[in-house]
């Protein structure tokens, strides 16, 4: 099992393709992904709420006061329609929103009741148009609310509770950690899942279908190692890269977070990261140990049943699709670490995770989750060796 280890890991060191996956990728390309999505996802933002919306208004004699506020807002662009149809230059994208006032809209309230005005827009993309319409109308809202108390003379002090006689005053007692881990803690387990399955897979890939198409195949099954013993140092060889990929993106999730939150002075970062202890740290590691193990299995059965690499590639692919099903149970709601989710696999990982990254795991439930998790990747480990064995499977 050593000598097939050791031959292995040389070609391992060898084979640039998959150290990618295993280091590069976790270290740079993925924090760099991940953080341009964010920064060009922010930049979309910003974009929609500073451009200048093009616009028409229909029946704007019912409120002159409206109607000179967006002309003269340098926010707006006015369109003269022409005898042009809104509705078709809205849909095509010509025109950004249309509003349509009511005659009863700079009447009293008290006699006319509510008044309304018709917003006409594309919402079929994000683009902010309603909440920018919506301030700039709850301005002359507010303004019409406060003469109406005027007239009912109604103290200002009187007149939020006249709005609004009963609220909710939310008081969260999550701590800061809890409340961000609990926002973004679901999202790691499918980013870890994610970077292991990838350190293995590619792997995995050349271990079995990559030997069959190099005739090497043959030469090793001829060698007087025991069928198992190859399984084995196979199998050792993808543990070792997905404890590696393991390893390099817990260490660049966290290096990261402190140089991003320190770098561009978000205090909020480095503090949740900085959160989260060593002990937290490591439990996570050791819980990604079986998780691998699955992972190892499950892609060097697929490995030695394809006969090229490019049918073990597909079969990858089917792969990394059901692997994230656990992951969706793990994120919808209700389902926590209590009950018979502990014993699920790879979901009550995942589910640890998050608990984990929020500072409120349930360490009771570490029992479960490594005794479900390790059956599960005995098995399979069990099966490998069974599979590698069957002649048709080898050599089909």
């Amino acid at each position: 099992m050593w000598l097939v280890l050791r031959k292995e890991l040389l070609e391992l060191l060898r084979d640039r393709r998959t150290l990618f996956f295993m280091v590069v990728f976790p270290l740079f390309i993925f924090p760099l992904l991940f953080g341009g999505i964010t920064f060009f996802a922010a930049k979309a933002v910003q974009e929609a709420e500073s451009k200048v919306l093009s616009f028409s208004l229909i029946d704007p004699q019912f409120h002159p006061e409206m109607r000179d506020a967006f002309k003269t807002d340098n926010k707006f662009r006015l369109v003269d329609l022409k005898n042009q149809d809104f509705r078709e230059l809205v849909q095509q994208g010509e025109l950004d929103f249309a509003l349509e006032f009511e005659e009863n809209l700079n009447q009293d309230p008290l006699l006319t009741g509510q008044s309304e005005i018709k917003l006409y827009l594309n919402d079929s993309a994000i683009n902010m148009i309603f909440n920018r319409v919506n301030d700039k109308v709850m301005q002359f809202s507010k303004q019409k609310q406060r003469v109406i108390f005027e007239q009912l003379g109604v103290p200002e002090s009187s007149q939020k509770g006249v709005l609004q006689p009963i609220a909710i005053a939310k008081v969260n007692l999550a701590n800061k950690r809890e409340d961000i881990g609990e926002k973004v803690g679901a999202f790691f387990p499918y980013i870890l899942f994610l970077i292991l399955l990838q350190g293995v897979m590619y792997l995995a890939a050349d271990l079995g279908a990559g030997e069959k198409e190099r005739g090497t195949l043959e030469t090793l099954l001829l060698a007087p190692i025991p069928r198992y013993e190859i399984v084995l140092g196979k199998f050792m060889t993808l543990i070792v890269a997905g404890v590696t990929a393991a390893f390099v993106t817990l260490g660049s999730m966290v290096g990261w977070g402190i140089v991003i939150g320190q770098g561009f002075a978000i205090a909020t970062i480095s503090q949740f990261v900085g959160q989260i202890g060593g002990f937290d740290l490591l439990l996570m590691f050791l819980m990604l140990l079986p998780v691998v193990t699955i992972f190892a299995s499950l892609t060097l059965c697929l490995s030695i049943y394809a006969k090229s690499y490019k049918e073990a590639q597909t079969y990858m692919g089917y792969l990394m699709i059901l692997v994230f099903v656990p992951i969706v149970f793990s994120m919808l709601p209700g389902v926590s670490l209590q009950g018979g989710w502990a014993w699920v696999p790879l979901t009550n990982v995942a589910l640890a995770i998050k608990e984990l990254i929020k500072g409120t795991m349930n360490y009771s439930a570490l029992l479960a989750i490594f005794l479900s998790t390790a059956a599960i990747g005995v098995a399979l480990i069990m099966f490998s060796i069974y599979w590698f064995k069957q002649e048709k499977v080898l050599f089909r």
